[in-house]
C-alpha cells in the first residue's frame, strides 16, 4: 500500500482527488503527519470518518515497522526499523541541554566498503525512498516530548548516492517538519559529483566529509571512494560548496590508534584546508570488530593531535561519544538486513556507481 509519510502537502492534494475539499483534508493531514508525528489516522478527529476509514483500508501511514527499541545508559535511544522486509536500518535520538538531533539513515546497507565501518560489513541492498528516511524522523519524535531540531544523515548509507530521495527529505523536513536547512547535516564520504550537483542545488544545508587522513596512501586503505577522487580533489570540491553555499564545511577526521593519528598527518592537514571556513571533528574511533584490528587512540595521543591543529589556526572539535553502550555511536550501526547483496564470506562491497 501507499504511505502517506513521503509525500508533501500537494502530493497529499493530488492524492486525494476527486475530492472537493482535498486542498483542506490535505493541509490537514499533513499537520497530523509532520508537524505532531501522528501515526494513527483514528486521532486525527478533525478529518472525516469516511475519509479516516478510507485510508486506513488503502494507505500505510509511516512506512516504517519498529523491530526493537534500545535506550543507552546516557539517554540516547536506537531504534531498528524497517518496511515489512526484515531489511533493518537503524536510526538514532540523541537529547543534548539545548537541542535534540537525530541520525538517521539514507540506505540498506552501504556500498562504500570503509573498513572502519560496521554497516559496510553488511554490504548494500537498496536506496531508502523519502518517506523512509523521514518516517525514522517521526517514530523517534514519539520518542521525546521534546522537538526534534536537529537531523544528521550520518546513519547507515551514503547520502549522496541516493541523492533525489534525500533531497526530497530534507525538503520535506523543512516544508512540513519546519525544520531550518541550517539545521540538517548530510555526510559523506566524498563522491565529487554528487557534492558539486548539491551545492547547485542552492540549499543552506550542512555538509561534511569523512575525511580521516591527508595522505592519499591512507585514506586509499581506509576509504576505496579515495582511488577514484582522491585527497585534493574532495577537498577542492569541498571549497566549492563552501564558497557557492556560504556555509562552513566540517571535515569529519576519525582517528585510528597508529594508522592516522600521527603528528605527521596532523601537520600535513593544515595547508589542505587553508582559506577554506571550516571545522575539524576529531571522532575517537568507536570499536568494531571489522577484522583490520584497528584500535581507539589513548588520550594523549587525540590530545596531541588536536594540539598540532589548534596552534596552527584550525577550528578543531572533538564530537562528544553517546550511546556507545548500545552500539549507536559514530561507525557502530550495522543494521540486521538480509537482503539479495548482504555481505557474505568473501564478498566485497559494490562497484561506485559511474559520475
Amino acid at each position: 500500500m501507499p504511505s502517506l509519510v513521503g509525500k508533501s502537502r500537494e502530493e497529499l492534494e493530488a492524492f486525494l482527488q476527486p475530492r472537493s475539499d482535498a486542498k483542506l483534508r490535505a493541509k490537514q493531514l499533513a499537520f497530523h503527519l509532520y508537524r505532531r508525528a501522528e501515526s494513527d489516522l483514528e486521532a486525527m478527529g478533525d478529518l472525516p470518518l469516511s475519509l479516516r476509514e478510507e485510508l486506513a483500508q488503502t494507505t500505510s501511514v509511516n512506512p516504517l515497522i519498529i523491530a526493537s527499541h534500545r535506550r543507552s545508559t546516557d539517554g540516547v535511544d536506537k531504534l531498528l526499523v524497517h518496511r515489512g522486509d526484515g531489511q533493518v536500518v537503524e536510526c538514532v535520538l540523541l537529547p543534548y541541554d539545548k537541542r535534540v538531533s537525530c541520525c538517521i539513515s539514507s540506505q540498506v546497507g552501504c556500498p562504500m566498503g570503509c573498513t572502519f565501518c560496521a554497516t559496510g560489513m553488511g554490504g548494500f541492498d537498496r536506496n531508502l525512498d523519502a518517506g523512509e528516511i523521514v518516517g525514522q524522523v517521526l517514530a523517534l519524535q514519539k520518542l521525546t516530548e521534546r522537538r526534534i531540531s536537529h537531523v544528521v544523515f550520518m546513519g547507515m548509507g551514503e547520502p549522496l548516492l541516493n541523492l533525489p530521495n534525500v533531497l526530497k527529505a530534507m525538503r520535506l523536513l523543512h516544508d512540513e517538519v519546519g525544520m531550518s536547512y541550517r539545521h540538517l547535516t548530510v555526510s559523506t564520504v566524498g563522491l565529487v559529483p554528487q557534492i558539486r550537483q548539491l551545492a547547485e542545488e542552492g540549499l543552506p544545508i550542512h555538509l561534511a566529509l569523512s575525511l580521516h587522513s591527508p595522505f592519499d596512501e591512507v585514506r586509499d586503505k581506509l576509504m576505496p571512494v579515495n582511488h577514484k577522487w582522491p585527497v585534493r580533489e574532495v577537498i577542492g570540491a569541498m571549497r566549492d560548496y563552501s564558497n557557492k553555499t556560504g556555509r562552513k564545511a566540517t571535515f569529519e577526521y576519525l582517528l585510528i590508534n597508529e594508522v592516522n593519528d600521527t603528528p605527521e598527518q596532523a601537520r600535513a592537514l593544515v595547508p589542505l584546508l587553508k582559506g577554506i571556513p571550516c571545522v575539524v571533528n576529531l571522532i575517537p574511533f568507536n570499536w568494531v570488530d571489522t577484522g583490520h584490528g584497528f584500535s581507539r587512540p589513548s588520550r594523549d595521543r587525540v590530545r596531541s593531535f588536536r594540539r598540532i591543529l589548534e596552534a596552527a589556526g584550525v577550528n578543531t572539535t572533538e564530537r562528544v561519544e553517546r550511546g556507545h553502550d548500545i552500539a549507536a555511536a559514530c561507525g557502530q550501526l550495522a543494521g540486521q538486513h538480509t537482503g539479495r547483496f548482504s555481505r557474505r564470506a568473501g564478498s566485497t562491497a559494490l562497484p561506485l556507481a559511474s559520475s
